[in-house]
């Protein structure tokens, strides 16, 4: 590629936090007053071949979940082949790629990687499927990447995990208070126990909450059982900005959205990296 691709991956299967490190990387990018572009495969959306995502004409139904979110921060491409994605992008104007997972993908070569980590599971029982969560190894994934950025504390020893791979430390904050708000919380992301931490965070009263299967595709059903159980607990429902991709239009004004920030603990590394990919 004749632009920097970074890549954002982890070693395990379910939500690690990739998306939300390319949200606050293309931040930081535009900040700079970089075209970044972002490449993803599109999982749980309809569409395989190489297509830019266009938030007015496309549903999470058709794209994904995480491209909606990404498209509204920066100009987003699906598709398998992570190479035709990106030389689209890059006829299109992207002067950088980041891609949303892709570290086990071979077809796009790679400035450099990120091994992303949710410390409270880190790399499991550190067995690869079927006996354990892991895509590959974490010390053969680790080889390949310029640093691991280990989101929360690290709980289940992936910093040791990793070897001599430089670690870049990071949590989640919400992105706004509620302080003393009663509310429903319901999900269907990798890890729900996340989300409830965060509304936790943001000094809400947990009156009652609902877990689904990650990327769920939520039927007027599944939204009717939740408004309601909401409605008998005078509570608010309260999902992510992943789940309200897929709720219908005409329910979200009824429901509220609590979005995640990610805290660095040296940000001034981050930027020294990004100066490295950039070169």
């Amino acid at each position: 590629m004749p632009v920097p691709v970074l890549c954002c991956g982890n070693a395990s299967v379910g939500g690690a936090g990739k998306t939300t490190v390319v949200l606050d990387l293309v931040r930081r990018l535009r900040g700079r007053g970089i075209a970044v572009h972002c490449l993803t495969r599109g999982y749980g959306g309809r569409v395989r071949d190489v297509l830019r995502v266009d938030l007015v004409r496309h549903s999470a139904a058709a794209v994904g979940d995480e491209p909606l979110l990404l498209a509204a921060a920066a100009p987003t491409w699906i598709g398998a082949d992570r190479a035709a994605s990106a030389s689209a992008a890059v006829a299109a104007g992207a002067e950088f790629l980041l891609m949303d997972d892709g570290l086990q993908n071979p077809g796009l070569n790679k400035t450099a990687s990120l091994l992303i980590v949710d410390g409270a599971v880190g790399f499991g029982n550190g067995r690869v499927m079927p006996a354990g969560p892991l895509r590959e190894p974490a010390g053969e994934a680790a080889l390949r990447c310029r640093a691991a950025v280990l989101i929360g504390a690290d709980q289940a020893g992936a910093r040791a995990a990793v070897g001599d791979l430089p670690v870049l430390d990071a949590w989640l904050a919400p992105d706004r208070t509620l302080e003393g708000e009663r509310v429903f919380a319901f999900c269907g992301i990798g890890r729900p126990g996340k989300f409830f931490e965060t509304v936790a965070a943001a000094g809400a009263v947990l009156a009652g909450s609902a877990r689904f299967a990650d990327h769920h595709p939520y039927t007027m059903r599944d939204l009717d059982t939740v408004l309601a159980a909401a409605e008998r607990l005078h509570a608010r429902p309260l999902t992510t900005a992943k789940d309200a991709v897929r709720i219908a239009e005409t329910l979200r004004p009824q429901i509220g959205v609590l979005g995640v920030r990610l805290m660095w603990r040296d940000e001034s590394a981050v930027e020294r990296m990004l100066d490295e990919v950039i070169g």
